[in-house]
């Protein structure tokens, strides 16, 4: 049973890296027209880099667009600097609801009084390509869906092995994955920055949540709603890993738990709707949900081969051994030609095959969840505090 289970994301990764190494490209479409936008930007005690940010985003921006940060919650001089910038500003304060959610819901109600055509959403550490915000709010209008933004994340220049992996499965995870859905037309999940979203669904949409991973609930809640998220890998947002050791702690709890978290309460959910309205992208989003983080499910199929090749040593039963085997080298191959197509120049393939030391580090994260799982939003630190 346990292979069986294996086997729908092993499978599923394989799929969407064969696509985008592989399957025909697709270009995004485009409107004709250039949206009205509006660039909402959440940030809580930003000092270090929102002036940074606003600047990049204005350096977009034409007549008729707005710009609005919301501060939420700080205690430092993220309001000022971003007011100083250039940006429309408005503070919130509370003590109970806390989270990201809450400053979206906030800065969409500001909004309401003089709503834009197309919303974007960038989170207060993030940079964008060029034309990022014309790209995907230009697609947003043309698809009447959400559309994401590929957000990458880079470990610095001095970064050790361990950073560079962590960039690799992002990559694996924000680029790879996506793209190869993109290319067999299918959904993609939102990934918190770089989105955007027509305005008559987004008012719409309850924001005002503290969920721990926003964006994959928003994104699960579009498709639901009928409006699956469109992936359009020619328009960029990055940011980059924390330094400290804290800061990337913490990220990655946020990161992983929300997502083991969604695993457990939308997929079967979202498998039962699409057979019910015989809506393929429903499925698609559940597939592509079901896939968890690469360090676990390479943990998983590792821990299952070596159980299959105890019980073929014991009871002389083979096949479980087979099985595992097959996954085993699927799962290889996946990540080889990952890696291949779109990060050698972040890991070389040393590094690649030393990760077993990263998958262990991570044993107790994965425990923690078991035991004691992180159910709140909680902000990663900056570097710059």
């Amino acid at each position: 049973m346990a292979l069986l289970v294996l086997a729908i994301p092993v499978a599923v990764l394989l799929v969407q890296v064969l696509a985008a190494r592989f399957a025909t490209a697709r270009a995004t479409p485009l409107s004709s027209t250039r949206p009205r936008i509006a660039v909402l930007i959440p940030a809580h005690n930003e000092e270090g880099g929102i002036a940074e940010v606003v600047a990049g985003v204005k350096a977009q921006l034409v007549e008729g667009d707005r710009i609005l940060v919301v501060a939420d919650n700080c205690s430092d001089a993220t309001a000022r600097l971003a007011r100083e910038a250039g940006a429309e500003v408005t503070e919130r304060f509370h003590e109970q609801l806390r989270g990201k959610g809450y400053a979206l819901d906030h800065g969409v109600r500001q909004l309401a009084l003089d709503p834009p055509e197309v919303l974007v959403i960038v989170d207060a550490d993030c940079y964008l390509g060029v034309d990022a915000l014309d790209k995907i709010s230009r697609g947003c209008v043309h698809s009447a869906r959400p559309v994401q933004a590929l957000y990458l994340m880079h470990a610095s220049e001095d970064a050790g092995p361990m950073r560079r992996i962590a960039e690799f499965a992002w990559i694996v995870k924000n680029h790879v994955r996506a793209l190869g859905f993109q290319r067999l037309a299918q959904p993609c999940q939102l990934m918190g920055t770089g989105m955007a979203f027509g305005w008559e669904h987004i008012r719409k949409v309850d924001l005002a949540t503290g969920h721990i991973v926003e964006d994959m609930k928003l994104g699960v809640d579009s498709a639901t709603a009928g409006q699956p998220p469109l992936f359009c890998p020619e328009a960029l947002v990055y940011s980059f890993f924390p330094i400290s050791e804290s800061g990337v702690s913490t990220q990655r709890t946020r990161w992983e738990h929300g997502h083991l978290s969604v695993i457990q309460s939308y997929v079967p959910r979202l498998l039962l709707q699409s057979v019910k309205l015989r809506h393929a992208a429903l499925a698609a989003m559940a597939l592509d949900l079901s896939v968890p983080p690469l360090a676990l499910l390479v943990m998983l199929v590792c821990v299952t081969w070596g159980l299959s090749l105890i019980v073929a040593v014991i009871l002389g039963v083979v096949l479980p051994l087979g099985l595992a085997s097959v996954l085993m080298i699927a799962l290889a191959a996946a990540v080889l030609l990952a890696w291949s197509g779109f990060a050698r120049g972040v890991i070389n393939l040393g590094q690649l095959l030393g990760a077993f030391v990263y998958v262990a580090r991570k044993v107790p994260l994965y425990f923690k969840f078991l035991f004691n799982r992180q159910v709140e939003w909680v902000r990663s630190k900056r570097d710059s505090e």
